[in-house]
């Protein structure tokens, strides 16, 4: 069923395969795959009494499978109480990280990246106005990567180019010829600047003009973009531009098990209002009538009966959705765990082994939004501050030391019980006090549990019990 609806899904040539095909998972997202469909579930007949097969019905029940999955994954990537630290041993680097997070709410714009980087892959564009810091999230769908051949890890170049209305080019304060008529958008970011072109007709060969209002010069040295791949594994749109997406593996099982759903909610809507069958001798073979009152009136020797939906099919389809989201939620890691059969207060080890599977989907998502993601970033703010001369909260902030070493700082997937807590800090106190490790690596350990921002004021205090 759901290559079917793939095959609905309007294919314009004169894109690459991959657009229609980022265009799909979108759509699985978003909750929009069905709107290629023409018909509502209880629309059984069309105008003309012909029966609509199921295959051109929207379902009447949806659940957002592979939604709650990435959404799941994504608040233990990045929700406020999962969000790293950048950490450096340069101190002014330290502080000055943790108030850009601040200032440009850091925490929310990685999340929305993760969830739009879920289809395979996932851009943050750095812009610098005025001083301040600016991070956008740019979906990757009509985004072309150059990679610099003689460092295939750095970009030299992206590419963005779509259609577009010529009514929304007017809006957009461009002088167009034909408003009804269809253009190419385009513009690019290289090493030394954003070049923006005007736009073309589409159809026409016209050579690309460049517009010289809207272009800008940024003087990185570098693209001032991040490309994120979403996971490692083979690419489910098949360019080497996108990682596997995060759901992919359940958007079959996630349309059967619509369907199967809706199936039960009409079948309990039969058996609320069931059919009445009249049997009548006088009507020729073959020759079905409906009657009033919600009546089939059919020949062979006149009879009568109540046709309804028995409950045990229904419960067979519930198992077997069940059943299937089993199957869907183990396919892609997601939380099997049921709330219902928790009857006591969890420590987070516990949690931890209990949605293992969810736990191993986020660590790798770590990796590719983390260390290749956030941490790139940072890079890149650092080598924005030898070019310009950042504000951050308000304030100018010196030069940031290119060679000063960057890294990310995890908090623990879930929050730690009392008992949990005390334990650390008995461990770490001993650790300390045996000389194994300092008294700022044991504070950055427990900084995560009780909110320390900044360690330095931590190690004022007499003990580490003091500290906490």
């Amino acid at each position: 069923m759901f290559d079917t609806l793939c095959d609905l899904v309007p294919r314009d040539t004169d894109y690459p395969d991959r657009v229609r095909t980022l265009t799909i998972l979108n759509r699985v997202l978003d909750g929009t795959i069905y709107n290629v469909l023409p018909y509502h579930f209880h629309e059984e007949r069309s105008e003309a009494g012909e029966y609509i097969p199921l295959r051109q019905r929207r379902p009447s029940v949806r659940y957002p499978l592979c939604r709650i999955v990435v959404e799941d994954s994504v608040a233990l990537l990045f929700s406020e109480g999962h969000f790293p630290t950048i950490d450096s041993s340069d101190r002014t680097v330290r502080n000055t990280f943790a108030n850009i997070v601040k200032e440009t709410r850091l925490n929310l714009t990685m999340t929305q990246a993760a969830m739009r980087g879920a289809t395979g892959s996932v851009a943050l564009l750095l812009r610098v106005l005025r001083g301040r810091i600016f991070v956008d999230v740019l979906d990757t769908m009509y985004l072309t990567p150059t990679w610099d051949p003689t460092a295939p890890d750095t970009l030299a170049r992206v590419d963005e180019r779509y259609k577009v209305s010529g009514a929304d080019l007017l809006k957009n304060g461009y002088e167009i010829d034909d408003p009804d008529g269809q253009y190419w958008f385009a513009r690019c970011w290289d090493m030394e600047s954003e070049t923006w072109f005007e736009p073309t007709p589409v159809g026409q060969s016209l050579p690309a003009v460049v517009d010289t209002v809207r272009s800008v010069s940024h003087k990185l040295g570098a693209v001032p973009i991040v490309w994120i791949r979403n996971l490692p594994g083979p690419s489910t749109t098949g360019d080497s531009s996108d990682g596997a997406s995060t759901f992919a593996a359940a958007m079959h099982t996630q349309v059967e098990i619509d369907y199967q759903l809706s199936q039960v909610g009409r079948g309990l809507k039969y058996s609320s209002d069931p059919t009445l069958l009249l049997k009548d001798p006088a009507l020729p073979d073959g020759e079905l009538v409906k009657g009033a009152g919600n009546a089939l009136i059919v020949s062979e020797k006149g009879d009568a009966r109540l046709l309804e939906i028995g409950g045990t099919a229904s419960a067979a389809v519930i198992e077997y959705v069940r059943t299937l989201r089993e199957l869907a939620l183990e396919s892609i890691h997601g939380n099997r765990a049921n709330p219902e059969r928790i009857n006591a207060a969890q420590s987070g080890r516990a949690l931890e082994l209990l949605n293992q599977g969810l736990i191993w989907l986020a660590d790798n998502l770590r990796t590719s939004y983390g260390e290749a993601g956030l941490l790139q970033l940072a890079r890149l703010i650092v080598r924005a501050s030898q070019t310009y001369a950042l504000v951050v909260l308000g304030k100018e902030v010196q030069s940031l030391d290119p060679a000063a070493p960057l890294s990310l700082k995890w908090p623990r997937w879930y929050p730690t019980t009392a008992d949990d807590r005390q334990k650390d800090v008995q461990s770490l106190t001993s650790l300390v006090a045996a000389g194994c490790i300092s008294r700022e690596t044991a504070l950055k350990a427990i900084a995560a549990c009780y909110d320390i921002e900044y360690v330095e004021d931590g190690l004022t205090s007499t003990t580490l019990e003091e500290a906490a």
